[in-house]
């Protein structure tokens, strides 16, 4: 069973998603708060699974929460739900350790199906930011500039680990990656471990950027 904590100022919000959770027999809601300051204390109470947190809340935002949630001994995966699909936050919540990024209109499908990636140590971001991602970040041309430097970083990699890698940029789960790679879920996981260490990444949204840089997608 998926602990979730729902970190959002509305209750309104709370509620909806709430109901979304205990839609799904996998899922429990193991707390609510309605700041990040009490996001932070309720975590460490309830020890959730994955938090779904909002951005712009009172106290501590959801960005400052995320940050002060991944330096705890046992982290929980975050997710960030808002309203605002803005870079800045994006990045922001990236690399302050978020597992997942959506947009509040997404769907309850799409909300359940990033709880449970981010359960599993997948990374999910809705469809339109991975592509504003890709595009700001990727190198259009991979023989310069950034495109040069990805290239150089991504030669720590053994062949299978750049297998995974290419798997990974083209948004592919764990469970996916095994199927089309004919390895275990355990393999993968482990291999997308290493994949981070060596290319000094915080999450799976980062190296997809980095492959993407160095055109091993073209």
């Amino acid at each position: 069973m998926i602990r979730v904590l729902i970190a959002d100022d509305e209750w309104m919000v709370r509620a909806m998603l709430r109901t979304i959770m205990e839609s799904a027999e996998d899922i429990t809601v193991a707390g609510e708060a309605a700041d990040g300051a009490e996001a932070v204390s309720t975590a460490r109470s309830a020890r959730p699974d994955v938090v779904l947190m909002d951005i712009r809340m009172p106290r501590a935002d959801g960005l400052d929460a995320t940050r002060q949630l991944r330096r705890l001994a046992d982290p929980p995966e975050v997710v960030v739900l808002t309203t605002f699909d803005l870079d800045e936050y994006v990045h922001t919540a990236l690399r302050a350790g978020a597992a997942g990024f959506l947009l509040k209109d997404a769907t309850a499908s799409d909300m359940l199906t990033a709880v449970r990636s981010a359960a599993r140590g997948d990374a999910m971001l809705s469809p339109k930011i991975t592509r504003r991602l890709l595009t700001r970040f990727a190198d259009p041309d991979p023989g310069t500039g950034r495109g040069a430097d990805a290239r150089r970083r991504l030669e720590v990699l053994t062949r299978k680990e750049g297998e995974v890698l290419v798997a990974v940029a083209r948004g592919l789960s764990n469970t996916d990656i095994a199927a089309e790679l004919y390895l275990s879920e355990a393999t993968v996981k482990t291999h997308v471990s290493r994949i981070l260490g060596k290319l000094a990444c915080a999450n799976r949204v980062q190296a997809a950027i980095l492959a993407h840089r160095a055109g091993l997608l073209d």
